[in-house]
């Protein structure tokens, strides 16, 4: 294993995506960059004509579709070149570029919402009924919802051109930790030195030899206390854009306009937290049994990841941890395992692994009729690396079904789904490692991946949804939001949703100023709600309950025509009520006392 993280040059073609799917070169690129810099101004053609007529109004949302279209390429393009080489001054420049075009498109348009909200309701009713606008009811529909927190022309104006400059602290995160941050090289079991980082930190905290865990963690941190200061002030910018943005579109609170969008009322963010909270005994017990297993007499953060079965063999080439995954989803079909094995395998949709500069952790990105894009740092020693595969490639797959099923204007579909097709796919990758194993150590090994993967998607979010609603309350009860409020908050949290023997190191505070997440906040939540809808879909699907199938890619195809909580009642989960999670919080207790049956 090479000691050095390989520079972008150094990683074969091969296991690279390919991004000519999405244009053939720069200069490609750059064509359809200056068409829309020159077509943008068109817009202004339509200024005072939005009620017009229903032809006159199909002409102009038709025309900004167009401009919609090509700039939603040129961004992926140039986010996905940035994302795998944030040292490259040039993608740097790109996605520069990128922005600054975006905030003129979106103040050239913003006449466009308050436009079609100032139509009287019974014009509004005949231009729906127009055949012109067929296409766009959904769209249209939705416009009307946000009534009451679209602004006068002039103020949409200024919200258009402040939005970069608004988001500047997620550039700044994201430089600082991607980039500027050194976290050093540690000797690993093996005698070898290998470089910690961002992406590697987790591979070691998987590593039997708990000395080796606790200089990982402790190294790691250290270089965030270094950085605190400035991490702080990020995240507290963060808060502050998040408060400004709902005051200045009279939502009651950031929470509120963060759900608003998704028709998701705050009870179903509070009865998350709630029924989390009221289940911590088992999280408790858990805790403890992996503190006997392991033989510790107390319990650290960085012990809650390695494996509670050492001897099972935890390493998989990349294709081998394909094969894996389609091996799992099998039940959804041949289409979908098909179409899911090109992107993977022949047409490079997924950049595989860590380089220089690249961005860490992963994610999936598409564009309407192009690639849904894959970032991986993928670990062979890292068996939760194969779980994200299955993850992403569950984003993945939404995104194909959607833009295969939807017009553009409504295939875009909200974060709250796209968390349930991701989790959906990791608990059919367990149910099929559990079906093809006889062996009691494999089964606890996989009974204890799911087990962690529900304490860190359920609770774990969960504990973060709640951090989040707290600093939020704090900045807009106008109190200041310093480091040691931070800290303070997050260590109180930290205290409830850990038991009493565990050990909290006070680096563990330093975590809520390294959370990607919190710099774009009142997402992870849909992570927790997420993985609770996957469970009681999955269910259904690997029950073979009829229709059950056919219902899940319904919701796939579904894209963004409806509202989450209703497109989920269609594939036969109720988000509103508490139920979802609490059966997913009662599957954590029945898998732990699996595994204590077979480890004790």
């Amino acid at each position: 294993m090479s000691s050095e993280i390989p520079t972008r040059a150094n990683i074969p073609e091969t296991d690279k995506w390919d991004l000519t799917h999405l244009f053939a070169n720069v200069s490609k690129w750059q064509e359809d960059f200056a068409w829309v810099q020159r077509e943008c101004p068109k817009l202004d053609q339509w200024k005072d004509r939005v009620g017009e007529s229903a032809k006159t109004l199909a002409d102009l949302l038709e025309f900004e579709k167009a401009l919609e279209q090509k700039m939603e390429r040129v961004y992926h393009y140039a986010s996905l070149q940035a994302a795998e080489d944030s040292t490259n001054n040039e993608y740097l420049a790109r996605i520069g570029q990128v922005q600054n075009l975006i905030t003129k498109i979106g103040e050239a348009a913003a006449f466009i919402v308050p436009g079609i909200l100032a139509i009287d309701e019974e014009r509004f009713r005949e231009f729906l009924a127009n055949p012109a606008l067929q296409d766009w009811r959904i769209k249209l529909n939705k416009i009307r919802r946000m009534g009451p927190h679209v602004l006068s022309v002039p103020e949409e104006r200024l919200l258009a051109l402040s939005s970069v400059a608004l988001s500047g602290y997620d550039d700044t995160f994201s430089q600082l930790t991607d980039v500027d941050m050194k976290f050093g090289v540690l000797v690993d079991e093996t005698g070898r030195e290998r470089p910690l980082s961002q992406s590697s930190f987790s591979s070691f905290l998987v590593k039997r030899d708990p000395e080796l865990r606790k200089h990982a963690f402790r190294q790691f941190y250290a270089e965030f206390r270094d950085h605190q200061y400035t991490l702080a002030a990020a995240l507290g910018y963060s808060v502050k854009a998040d408060v400004f943005r709902a005051r200045a579109r009279h939502y009651p609170s950031a929470l509120e306009a963060a759900l608003f969008p998704d028709d998701v009322p705050v009870r179903v963010y509070d009865s998350l937290i709630q029924s989390v909270r009221a289940n911590l005994a088992p999280l408790f017990r858990y805790y403890d049994f992996r503190r006997r297993v392991l033989g510790l007499r107390e319990l650290h953060h960085y012990d809650t990841y390695v494996p509670l079965v050492p001897e099972i063999q935890t390493k998989f080439s990349f294709a081998e941890a394909i094969e894996m995954v389609l091996n799992a989803l099998a039940p959804l079909g041949k289409e979908y395992v098909r179409v899911l094995a090109e992107g993977l395998r022949s047409r490079r949709w997924c950049d595989r692994y860590e380089n220089k500069g690249k961005r860490s952790g992963a994610f999936s990105s598409g564009s309407y009729s192009a690639p849904p894009y894959i970032l991986m740092n993928y670990k062979q020693d890292v068996f939760a690396d194969v779980y994200t595969l299955a993850h992403e490639a569950g984003h993945s797959m939404h995104s194909w079904f959607s833009q295969n099923s939807q017009l553009f204007q409504d295939y875009e579909y909200p974060i709250f789904l796209a968390e349930v097709a991701s989790t959906f796919n990791e608990e059919l990758l367990t149910h099929h490692l559990l079906g093809t194993t006889n062996d009691p150590k494999m089964r606890a090994y996989i009974i204890n991946r799911e087990i962690d993967d529900l304490r860190g998607t359920l609770f774990r979010q969960t504990m973060f949804a709640e951090f989040e609603r707290t600093i939020h309350a704090i900045e807009e009860s106008g109190d200041a939001l310093t480091l040691d409020v931070l800290k303070s908050e997050y260590h109180k949290l930290l205290e409830a949703y850990f038991a009493e023997n565990f050990v909290l190191d006070p680096d563990l505070d330093l975590e809520c100023l390294r959370i990607p997440h919190f710099y774009h906040a009142f997402y992870v939540y849909k992570y927790a709600t997420g993985i609770s809808a996957a469970v009681a879909l999955s269910q259904r699907v690997l029950s073979g309950e009829p229709g059950s199938v056919a219902a899940y890619l319904e919701f796939l195809r579904s894209g963004g025509s409806k509202f989450p909580l209703e497109t989920l009642r269609a594939a036969g989960v109720d988000m509103a009520t508490p139920a979802p999670v609490e059966s997913t919080l009662t599957l954590f207790e029945r898998r732990l006392a699996e595994l204590e049956e077979l480890l004790l």
